[in-house]
């Protein structure tokens, strides 16, 4: 069982692909869908979301797709789990129950709190680190890892 939703792990999944393979080219949402074996438009939303957020940007045209917006090393965890969060909490909407709003989302609140200031500890290039180390990925041909 995992404390963060579907979604917020569907999104980390979503940058770290981005990061691993947009070097030569934008990554297209199908392509991504079919490597993790998605359905090619499940991921869209999201990923419209992270490039409203300022974490992914939106390349048009028949080879577009979405590259990093910024270098690995500066984007957290934290960071693209929140949007996540956003993102799920506009879907569900406001819950009006009192008990759960004045009593367990508090102790929640504390633990998600507690949760992303850890994430916010551990940025998307450790993650690609750890994905190429595993095979994930290509080479990179250049040092850094942002491309201007």
């Amino acid at each position: 069982m995992s404390l963060l939703p579907r979604s917020a792990r569907l999104a980390l999944m979503a940058a770290l692909d981005v990061a691993l393979h947009s070097r030569a080219r934008p990554v297209s949402s199908r392509a991504l869908a079919a490597r993790h074996d998605l359905p090619p438009r499940h991921l869209e939303g999201m990923l419209q979301a992270m490039v409203r957020a300022g974490i992914l940007k939106s390349v048009r045209g028949p080879s577009g797709g979405y590259e990093l917006a910024k270098e690995r090393r500066r984007l957290s965890v934290g960071d693209i789990v929140r949007v996540a969060l956003r993102v799920e909490e506009e879907a569900n909407g406001a819950e009006s129950l009192l008990l759960l709003t004045r009593v367990i989302d508090p102790v929640f609140a504390e633990a998600e709190r507690l949760a992303l200031a850890r994430l916010d500890e551990i940025t998307l290039d450790e993650l690609h680190a750890a994905a190429f180390a595993e095979g994930f990925g290509q080479a990179e041909a250049a040092e850094g890892d942002f491309d201007i």
